[in-house]
């Protein structure tokens, strides 16, 4: 049986600690906060609408992640799977990555703006962490994305972007904060 991958153990204990770190604050602000009352306006049922139209977006985003990781395709592949070979033949779905490829910044900037919009609409507690971490990591994927495609960037600029935008580790904290953001506010 083969080992895994330096990286992929570093992203396994990466992924671990947030899980861990954020059920412990979970914990704490469940026992600290008392429940958020939902408001039931058309403003906050329009920006619950608007949030699943945005976690669509994402799972569309990241669903190019892990259809090249399962293909063994592209650079975050080779990295944390060095010796990986898919037994699916990726040619088959060439036209797919192409599309998605070719997609990625149109779906990026609508769920930039959807999560966005969704955060304004229902005007979420600042006070926990969560939330402001969400929207810090959703603008930071949001600029970076942007100064990458952006005609106008520089070269040094640009590279730098892309090893900031193209990072596993944000989709991380973006995916578990925002779970438990929401399980909070459901409770």
């Amino acid at each position: 049986m083969k080992s895994i991958s330096y990286e992929l153990k570093k992203i396994l204990v990466f992924t671990t600690a947030t899980v861990v770190l954020s059920v412990g604050y979970y914990i704490y602000i469940s026992i600290k906060y008392p429940p958020i009352p939902e408001h039931e306006t058309f403003l906050s049922e329009l920006g619950e609408g608007i949030g699943e139209i945005g976690l669509w977006l994402l799972l569309f985003i990241y669903a190019r992640t892990a259809l090249k990781l399962a293909l063994g395709k592209g650079a975050l592949s080779k990295r944390i799977l060095p010796d990986y070979a898919s037994p699916i033949d990726a040619s088959l779905f060439q036209r797919l990555i192409r599309f998605l490829d070719r997609t990625h910044i149109y779906f990026g900037i609508g769920a930039v703006a959807t999560i966005l919009l969704h955060i304004a609409l229902l005007g979420l507690p600042m006070h926990i962490l969560f939330f402001p971490a969400v929207l810090l990591l959703v603008v930071w994927q949001g600029a970076f994305g942007l100064f990458i495609s952006w005609k106008y960037t520089s070269k040094e600029i640009k590279k730098l972007s892309y090893l900031v935008h193209a990072q596993l580790f944000t989709g991380i904290l973006m995916g578990v904060f925002a779970y438990l953001g929401h399980v909070f506010i459901d409770n």
